[in-house]
């Protein structure tokens, strides 16, 4: 069979404003280092077929390593890529493919489902490396287009449930996969930088477009959980007009509850079962509490961990989940206030409105055309 010439394309705006769906055929190793939205890792080799590749393109150069590499995929295992690869084209007929320049390993994608399909499937001019560098650039760009409007208020006021009200926002907690506490780590890990890095810049890029600069986010220290906020959209946040949200000690406590106790708590059971959830769940409640043992001091630490422990036991024994609220309680009045008022002295220049849930999405709405 003659293969005709085989496309390649370098559409990159269009392809992540359109939420194009990708092909990504490098090596699972590679992808889980960082990949871009919609995307489905099917690769050409596997981890240790790439390896063995690569040490004999070092050592006997390309065509031995092109040699080697049909040896190593060919016969079932060829097949069954090709058809879970024919499978993703038939279902994604707008798609694209790419390895991580564009080179051999998509072309070669591409001839084998021609082959098989008779389909002609583009790839991506330049591969994963030429779509991470355009969103890197596109993240630096479209940071200095905006004027970011920065949401803070008290531990548990409720932020990101107003956030999520809203257009024009950006939940970076959302893209972050973290409630951005000490205990705001979820039952699945956070994405890889580059992941989130390419997450943000797509959703950038996409209010962008639209001719969208006042974007809202909530008030993130420079670390979300284990990763950061790239440093020119934080240096422009902390720079941004800020609006504090303001909520009852009793609302917070209840908001807190729902989402780290309640919320929290499902989370585990639906990744594990009832009873190892529950286990794993309450080890991360008290590890959590641990972290933050050096500022509470020593005998603070024990009153709020024996009360944790009380809580977790009437639980677990009753079913109850009441007492949870006595630590969130003082949690919150004896160590995240103060340290919010410290933090809050820093900012009081920043601070263009105060109010409710509502306040806040009528004053939005007004000066920021944001609703």
């Amino acid at each position: 069979m003659k293969i005709p010439e085989l496309p390649q394309i370098n559409n990159y705006k269009e392809l992540f404003i359109n939420d194009t769906k990708m092909m990504d055929v490098r090596a699972p190793v590679e992808f889980s280092q960082g990949a871009f939205p919609h995307t489905r890792n099917l690769p050409l080799m596997n981890d240790e077929e790439r390896e063995s590749v690569g040490l004999h393109y070092k050592q006997m150069g390309q065509d031995k390593a092109i040699e080697l590499g049909h040896e190593l995929v060919t016969g079932d295992v060829k097949n069954q890529r090709v058809s879970e690869w024919t499978e993703f084209v038939k279902n994604n007929p707008q798609g694209v493919l790419y390895c991580f320049r564009g080179g051999l390993r998509s072309k070669i994608t591409q001839q084998w489902i021609y082959e098989a399909s008779g389909i002609i499937y583009p790839r991506i001019k330049g591969g994963y490396k030429a779509l991470r560098r355009f969103l890197i650039d596109e993240l630096e760009t479209n940071t200095e287009s905006i004027q970011p409007v920065i949401l803070g208020g008290r531990t548990g006021t409720g932020k990101t449930i107003l956030l999520n009200r809203l257009n024009n926002k950006i939940d970076l907690e959302g893209i972050f996969n973290h409630r951005g506490s000490v205990f705001g780590k979820h039952v699945n890990p956070q994405p890889s930088q580059i992941d989130i890095e390419n997450q943000l810049s797509v959703e950038l890029l996409k209010l962008t477009d639209n001719n969208i600069s006042n974007i809202i986010f909530e008030d993130e220290a420079p670390n979300i959980g284990s990763r950061n906020i790239p440093i020119t959209l934080f240096s422009k946040m902390k720079m941004s007009p800020l609006i504090l949200l303001e909520e009852s000690v009793e609302d917070r406590v209840d908001i807190i509850f729902d989402e780290y106790i309640t919320h929290s708590l499902e989370q585990y059971i639906g990744e594990y079962n009832p009873d190892l959830g529950f286990k794993k769940w309450s080890d991360e409640l008290l590890n959590s509490l641990s972290r933050v043992q050096r500022r509470l001091g020593g005998e603070r630490y024990q009153i709020f961990n024996q009360i944790m422990q009380n809580a977790i036991e009437e639980q677990e024994n009753t079913g109850n989940a009441q007492k949870h609220k006595d630590w969130i309680y003082k949690l919150l009045v004896d160590y995240y206030d103060p340290m919010y008022d410290y933090q809050l002295t820093k900012k009081t220049e920043r601070v263009v409105f105060q109010g409710s849930k509502d306040e806040i999405a009528d004053y939005l709405r007004q000066h920021y055309e944001i609703s």
